[in-house]
Order: structure tokens, then sequence, then C-alpha cells
């Protein structure tokens, strides 16, 4: 007799799929729920980028160096591209150079960030502008995806495991006791995870109304297949970023250069706009990108928007075709109370999994392992 605990997962992006690896981990049954084909929502919209770098050092920090690794372990099993970049923050003032050493001294022993001259710089990306170029953050922990392929992958390793069942095309549109429901079939199972994004308002509306969140539009675009197979090493970033990821934090000069942003870019601020460029496996190069918040985002990208990203990103990045060849926006729910994610158990049944923002590919594996690992505690 199979004596298996049993768990349903709602909802096949990338947290879904943490979960169900996590628990098929531990022993458990798992039957995964995705309401498309496959994933369309933000883990298939997003840099593919794994990003330790910008976590605080602590919790978040470890989590991503978790996920780090688990993303190179399902790399070789499920067969989806992946590369160790690490990345560059490039640095073109003073104030951003002194931003970054900041950085680079408060996380010593802890982060592997190092300032790379502009000589270093050049030879690790030909991608760089050198012209009036300070030097650079370098990090070697950062890990790039093709989100396309990889959640797709995953999703398909998944569901070879003998202890998950892939259930496509199927909404639950409700979850009572220990059964969901999606019209007249249901699912039964020791344990319920809610992982659907920011989808989880429809099946508890009157709970989302009450949270602190919101829901977050970006938009991104890809540039065509790059010539000659010419490749733009690392991830590169601006000084943008120390002013948008809370890693940065811990340098004491990010106040000043937001302030900076501020008085000289304002529009930059307002559309939540953070540049940096990324490259798959096949080439292609991956921009963006700006962050609306709001429960109701138009459904419609704003073409001055995407003009803002390229045009700032031609300050720092040079390549040999800037020709576009597609733009998409994507959709994640946010914690507006400073939260970095939102698990809530709903009964002894059902836990919601949600609000990760936008480090869900850097932070989910990790975060999946820390809520699967509690249900075991006495």
């Amino acid at each position: 007799m199979d004596t298996k605990k049993t768990a349903l997962v709602v909802g096949s992006g990338i947290v879904g799929m943490a979960l169900t690896r996590s628990l098929v981990e531990r022993g458990w049954q798992v039957t995964l729920v995705e309401r498309h084909p496959n994933p369309q929502g933000a883990s298939v919209r997003n840099f593919g980028m794994v990003w330790p770098v910008g976590q605080p050092t602590g919790t978040l920090y470890q989590r991503a160096m978790r996920s780090r690794e688990i993303w190179l372990d399902l790399q070789q099993k499920a067969g989806f591209w992946a590369e160790k970049t690490g990345s560059l923050h490039l640095t073109y003032t003073d104030l951003e150079a002194q931003i970054a050493q900041e950085y680079i001294a408060a996380v010593a022993g802890v982060k592997s960030a190092v300032w790379l001259d502009p000589d270093a710089v050049a030879a690790k990306s030909p991608a760089a502008v050198q012209q009036g170029l300070r030097g650079a953050l370098w990090s070697e922990d950062e890990v790039i995806v093709d989100p396309r392929e990889a959640i797709s992958a995953l999703a398909a390793y998944l569901e070879r495991h003998p202890s998950v069942t892939m259930v496509r095309n199927r909404v639950v549109s409700r979850i009572e006791g220990n059964t969901a429901y999606s019209g007249q079939q249901h699912w039964s199972a020791d344990r319920i995870f809610v992982a659907s994004g920011a989808d989880f308002e429809t099946l508890y509306p009157e709970l989302f109304a009450q949270l602190p969140i919101t829901k977050c539009k970006l938009q991104m675009m890809r540039l065509v297949t790059q010539p000659d197979a010419w490749r733009i090493g690392p991830p590169l970033c601006s000084s943008l970023s120390f002013v948008h990821y809370k890693g940065f934090d811990v340098a004491p000069s990010v106040p000043a250069l937001r302030a900076l942003y501020q008085e000289q870019s304002p529009e930059l601020m307002e559309w939540g706009i953070h540049v940096m460029v990324s490259q798959n496996g096949l080439g292609e190069l991956v921009i963006g990108d700006s962050h609306e918040y709001g429960l109701n985002p138009s459904p419609f990208d704003q073409p001055f928007i995407n003009d803002l990203i390229v045009h700032f990103l031609q300050r720092f990045a040079q390549f040999k075709d800037w020709r576009l060849g597609a733009t998409w926006q994507g959709i994640y729910p946010k914690m507006t109370n400073g939260a970095t994610e939102y698990v809530h158990a709903i009964d002894d049944v059902t836990t919601i999994v949600n609000g990760v923002g936008g480090a869900g590919m850097t932070l989910s594996f990790g975060l999946a392992e820390e809520v699967v690992g509690e249900l075991e505690q006495p």
C-alpha cells in the first residue's frame, strides 16, 4: 500500500515548480495543476537572472545562493541552458564608484564582490562602454538561464518524475477542505499549496483585498541574435541597480545617488526604470525593464518607456546589432509593506506561497525548501 503523503500544488510557475521539487525530494506524491498548456506568467517573462548580488546579506542572500545551487543541479537533470556568468555593475562617476567600493567593503568575506579597473572590465566584456568608465563592481555568483526554455524544461522534467502528476489546462476555481475543484474535476491531498502568482486573488478575493499587496507591470525587450556568435560576457548593469536592489543599501552613499537621479532624471524614477542587459544561449540580448505599480495595470505597452530604457542602455553598452526582436510585459504580485514574500496558512491544509516580487528566479528554490521543511517540524 502506498503510504506517501500527498500534496496538490496550484500553479506551475517557478514558485509552484520549486515547491513540487522540494516536496518530491522529501518523499511526497504531488499533483501539479497548471491553468495553461505551459506556464505563461511572470516566470517566463523575465531576464532569467539568478541574482545573489542584489540580495541583502543574511537569509535572503543564503536563500539566493541555495537557489543558485539548485538551478545548476537542475540544469544537468532537466537539460536546459544555463551559464555561470557573474555580473558587472559599471560606474561612470565618482559617486557611482564610491557606492560600488562601499558595497564591496560592506560585504567583504560574505559575497564575491571585488573592484575591477577599466582594463579588467574590457577583458570581461567587449560590450561595456569604455569612455568615461571609472571601473566596475564584479560579482562571480550570478547565473543566467533563458526562462522560456528553462521553465518549460523544468515542467517536463517534473512531469517525468514518478512522484509527480501534471495536470494541464485546468483552472482551480475553489478549494474546500483538502479538495481543489475545477469544474467537474477535483483533486484531494493532505496538503495544498497555492502558488499561482497574482491569480490567487481569484481563489481568495477577500484576503487579497485586505493584504498590503499590489501588482507590478514591467516592460522588457529582446534584441536579435548577435552576429558571428558574438557574446557580451557577463550581464551589464548601470548604477540604477544601486537604487533598485535592496542589497546595495549597505552602501551609505546610495541615498545621495537616488536623490541625484530624482533631480536629474525624474522620469526614470517615476516609471521605476532599471536598465540592464543579459544574453541567452541563442545569442539574443534581453534588456529592460520598467516597474509600474497598481492593481489595474494597463494591458498596453508604452513605447516611450521602451525608448527610455534603450537610450539609457546606450550610455554604458555597445552591441553589434541593436535590432529589436520582441517586446513584452509581465505582471507579478508585490508586497507593499517591505515583506520579501507572502507565505500564509489558510488552515492546516492550504498554504499560499506568493509575493516574491521580481526575485522569483533568484529566491524561489530556496524559499520552497524552507516552506516544505517546516511541514516536518514538530
